[in-house]
């Protein structure tokens, strides 16, 4: 029997490279639920590491009466512009060349698969972080710190009339007209879904016209569930876990545009390209990279209610 040949290769082609970047960001952008509402901004090849987010001030009441035949003096914009630099996240996986050799399914394929996964919830995560340090906070049942929160100091539809109050008051923009965004946990939905006057997602839009993850809307808020929102364990009193739900406006925060941008990208070193380094070809790599940030833009477009969970 003649002995095993095994090919190798220094890099893959460029129509195989696309392959797996498309591969890996297909799996990706479904599950960043913390950025499908973001502002996208590029970044600029040779721009630098920063990037800077746009915010036009609303334009003065015009409530003086106009003279006839006099042109009057007008508005001047006025732009906030807000500055975020840009970081680097990744990570890798290695594969021997006799798991190459034996698997049964492309373990190029099946690898793709899983950094998506894994580079999906490490960016959803890093923006998550970001959201939840914002500065307009409501409080569950009139408390009025984090430690004070109990398990019975649950979400309620009074609690979203708050907060959706504050966004009007605040003149934060909705999506569509008329609704606000909310993230929830899988125990928040448990309690918000108990009052009479939820509407489950199936019953006011068709699969194409929601949201993944979209579960229902109530008061002007449609939510979207998952299990990366954030808890801060044990914070609240005698150790009670405590939920932050965001509801937030149009234009509130900001991230790096991934999908256009190119920085993620599915970096594979085959066997065979790791030089005096791997002498026997027995090391291959598939890893991510992505250069990103996310930046909250207007503190007043967004609330965090801390609140407790009975599940």
């Amino acid at each position: 029997m003649p002995p095993v040949q095994v090919t190798t290769q220094a890099s893959l082609s460029p129509t195989m490279q696309t392959y797996y970047d498309k591969k890996l960001l297909a799996r990706l952008l479904p599950s960043l639920f913390h950025l499908k509402w973001a502002q996208k901004r590029p970044i600029s090849k040779n721009g630098g590491k920063t990037i800077n987010f746009r915010r036009f001030s609303p334009l003065a009441h015009a409530t003086t009466p106009l003279v006839e035949g006099v042109t009057p003096a007008g508005k001047n914009l006025t732009i906030t512009e807000t500055e975020a630099t840009v970081a680097q996240y990744g990570d890798y996986v290695e594969i021997s060349d006799l798991l190459d050799m034996t698997a049964i399914d492309p373990v190029l394929d099946e690898t793709a698969d899983l950094l998506g996964e894994q580079s999906a919830e490490t960016l959803d995560v890093v923006a998550r972080e970001v959201l939840a340090a914002g500065t307009t906070v409501q409080y569950a049942n009139g408390k009025t710190a984090r430690n004070t929160i109990t398990s019975t100091d649950v979400l309620t539809v009074l609690e979203v009339r708050k907060a959706v109050r504050t966004l009007k008051r605040n003149n934060a923009k909705t999506f569509d007209g008329r609704h606000y965004m909310s993230i929830v946990e899988p125990g928040t939905t448990f309690d918000l879904q108990s009052d009479p006057k939820w509407e489950e997602a199936t019953k006011y839009g068709k699969p194409e016209q929601l949201f993944d993850g979209e579960i229902g809307r109530i008061y002007g808020v449609r939510f979207v569930e998952t299990s990366l929102a954030k808890v801060f364990s044990g914070a609240g009193a005698t150790g009670a876990n405590v939920a932050a739900t965001l509801i937030f406006g149009k234009d509130s925060y900001g991230m790096v545009d991934i999908e256009s941008s190119g920085t993620v990208k599915n970096i594979i070193k085959p066997h065979g390209s790791g030089g005096t380094s791997d002498p026997l070809n027995q090391r291959a790599t598939s890893g991510w990279k992505a250069a990103f940030v996310t930046k909250i833009i207007e503190q007043l477009a967004m609330v965090r209610i801390e609140h407790g969970m009975t599940g």
